[in-house]
């Protein structure tokens, strides 16, 4: 069975950090494009941040960008997000998704072949 299951998420002051991981089981990622989506309460899930299969062409949301970082260990089938100079807004449920033979800078949120279940991320202030 293939999964993709996030951990990491908590609760955090504003200007704090945390460290979301993404492991994946029943595959290997090398050929998968993978994304971190978020949905906050009441709005739609929107792209946070999306990583090429080798993890040399990365893309950030605008909203995110300067502050967040997006890795992977694809020998330990893991993708990181990191999460800096948290605010607020940042409160939502953060996804892992991937995708075969998607650009990295081509993923939509109805084109992804794996999802995780999420991890929650509240920030207060």
């Amino acid at each position: 069975e293939v999964q993709f299951v996030e951990s990491g998420g908590g609760f955090v002051l504003a200007g704090g950090s945390l460290r979301l991981s993404c492991v994946a089981s029943g595959l290997t990622i090398d050929d998968l494009t993978i994304g971190w989506f978020r949905q906050a309460p009441g709005k739609e899930r929107e792209q946070v941040s999306s990583i090429s299969s080798n993890g040399r062409n990365i893309l950030y949301s605008n909203a995110v960008k300067g502050r967040f970082t997006t890795s992977r260990d694809n020998a330990a089938k893991t993708i990181y997000l990191d999460m800096n100079n948290l605010k607020p807004e940042d409160t939502a449920i953060y996804y892992c998704a991937a995708a075969y033979l998607k650009d990295y800078e081509d993923l939509d949120y109805g084109g992804m072949d794996y999802w995780g279940k999420g991890t929650l991320v509240t920030v207060s202030s």
